[in-house]
């Protein structure tokens, strides 16, 4: 059986004892129903892991004891920036979910012209917070240290006025583009990787993106759905360039 992990906001620190935060005590107790002298991982999500057991479990308190640095590094070689238009709640939870698992390092939701979901405001903040914690669950099962960064939702042409100048590699996908990620130059610093929503960018954005320095490739001959073109689109560039070869 898999040793459980636990997020735990930094600082984390080897000690003697230390107490499970709110969130994680009740996963521990309740959900998972662990016990006195199970082993135990937590990691602050900024590069650092522990390995302790339980000492202690009572009501909504639980008590780890004989904490012992033992980071791995899991990170990919390839800094991967995922920018995904806004669709619908499942699938964008889903791709978020997916994206940190893969071992993206940024995810940034854009709001095309025809994306299907509209964020503004206090709802966008609240949806900013629940992509977040989805990122945590990700990493508590697959083994990141590092939690990915969730942007706050942007409108297109406001995000993509940021990357103009940004160092490294800019990969619009698009179905009726003539190249492929295995016929680009291996990307020099950080590959971001545009995916659009449901119906597609506009021409408009198609434009703009292009301007700001995007490269427009295929992934394959069929059309994918959004959910599916970024999920293929990560693994594609982990495999040319990142950890998985």
């Amino acid at each position: 059986m898999t040793t459980p992990r636990f997020y735990c906001p930094p600082p984390l620190h080897a000690s003697t004892k230390f107490e499970l935060p709110q969130a994680a005590a009740h996963h521990a107790s309740r959900v998972l129903r662990l016990r006195v002298n199970d082993e135990v991982r937590v990691f602050d999500g900024i590069g650092n892991e522990l390995h302790g057991r339980i000492c202690e479990i009572e009501g909504k308190k639980v008590v780890l004891e004989k904490l012992q640095v033992c980071t791995v590094n899991r990170e990919s070689t390839l800094n991967i920036i995922l920018a995904q238009a806004l669709c619908s709640s499942e699938k964008m939870d889903w791709v978020i979910q997916k994206a940190t698992e893969l071992g993206a390092t940024e995810i940034q939701p854009v709001q095309t012209q025809r994306s299907m979901t509209k964020l503004v405001g206090e709802r966008a903040e609240k949806r900013t917070q629940h992509w977040h914690g989805i990122t945590i669950a990700a990493c508590e099962q697959c083994g990141r240290n590092m939690l990915p960064k969730v942007h706050a939702p942007l409108e297109f042409s406001s995000w993509i006025a940021t990357t103009c100048d940004a160092p490294g590699s800019k990969f619009i996908l698009l179905p009726e583009a003539m190249t492929t990620l295995h016929e680009q130059p291996k990307p020099q610093g950080k590959a971001t990787l545009l995916i659009g929503p449901e119906g597609g960018f506009s021409a408009d954005e198609v434009q703009i993106a292009r301007q700001a320095g995007f490269i427009s490739i295929r992934l394959g001959a069929r059309l994918l759905r959004t959910e599916t073109a970024a999920v293929a689109g990560i693994a594609t560039l982990q495999t040319l360039w990142g950890d998985f070869i």
